[in-house]
């Protein structure tokens, strides 16, 4: 159900106040956004990916990220337009599944939906549009393991079937490279390091920031927004603990709706029903079957 709300709703629902929340892709941008939003780091991931284009400039390159209102950039995915070349790259945390696939292909054609607005060309007229050729990247976070290099639709959902839509995206994990991405995903798994040692804290993001800048990783990046980029996480842990809790609230509420019928129907007793039911406790069940009762 929480995926249907804007995170906005979520915090109203939970009774919390939102007029202090800063606009979106400032506060409530991830660290990876607010990166690659420079574009001299947004070049620097570019060359990354095409050593061999000697031609890019930052001004030569058009960010087209798309912002995602439903979950208010909780998903990093970062979109841009250089030498005619559509690159979107998507970042999957420490946890990995072949569903990322489908958020490429829908920012895919989202990115591309957005930029015939933009050209200001018709698809539906006979002219034949132009189009960026696209490239599509996974960054992943975690450890690579026995994981592919390459993912593709066909291969991963319809058992490598000839299909009339495929999507390929390469897959970026850790290396011995100096490069900006490499940093990007080292920062990464510095921050889950210290968050292991001292929890979804403060403390855990400006550890992560000083080994970081002790490692000369993001070092300069770091060094000029270190402030901004407390904000940025400390809002993204706010984030993520009210959406938990609106999840374990939804859950709550189902439990007791399922309880309330169970003692409605009189066919068990509280004992049987907290075993179907164990989120509630024995005073919860009681509780609510004097309420029954009362409405009875």
């Amino acid at each position: 159900m929480h995926e249907e709300l804007k995170f906005s709703e979520i915090k109203q629902t939970q009774g919390v106040n939102v007029t202090h929340t800063m606009a979106k892709r400032t506060a409530k941008n991830s660290v990876f956004l607010d990166l690659f939003q420079n574009k001299s780091y947004l070049l620097k991931l570019y060359k990354t990916l095409h050593p061999e284009d000697t031609t890019a400039t930052e001004d030569s390159l058009t960010d087209v990220t798309i912002t995602n209102v439903l979950t208010d950039n909780l998903y990093n995915d970062l979109g841009f337009i250089a030498n005619n070349k559509l690159m979107i790259l998507v970042e999957a945390q420490s946890t990995w599944t072949v569903n990322i696939l489908v958020r490429v292909l829908l920012y895919l054609a989202q990115s591309y939906h957005e930029y015939f607005q933009r050209t200001s060309q018709n698809y539906y007229k006979s002219k034949k549009v132009k189009m960026p050729k696209p490239e599509l990247y996974v960054i992943f976070t975690g450890n690579k393991g026995q994981k592919p290099d390459k993912i593709a639709l066909a291969k991963e959902f319809f058992e490598g079937a000839d299909i009339d839509i495929e999507v390929k995206a390469k897959v970026i994990y850790e290396s011995d490279k100096d490069d900006i991405i490499n940093q990007y995903i080292i920062f990464c798994k510095v921050f889950n390091e210290q968050t292991k040692q001292h929890g979804m804290t403060k403390k855990a993001v400006t550890e992560t920031i000083r080994v970081c800048k002790d490692r000369n990783v993001l070092r300069e990046y770091l060094a000029q927004r270190e402030k901004e980029v407390v904000t940025i996480m400390m809002s993204l842990f706010d984030e993520e603990q009210i959406i938990k809790s609106f999840i374990r609230s939804e859950r709550h509420d189902e439990a007791r709706e399922t309880a309330e019928r169970m003692i409605k129907d009189g066919e068990m007793s509280l004992e049987k029903i907290a075993r179907y039911v164990p989120s509630l406790s024995m005073d919860e069940l009681r509780e609510l079957e004097a309420q029954v009762m009362q409405l009875a």
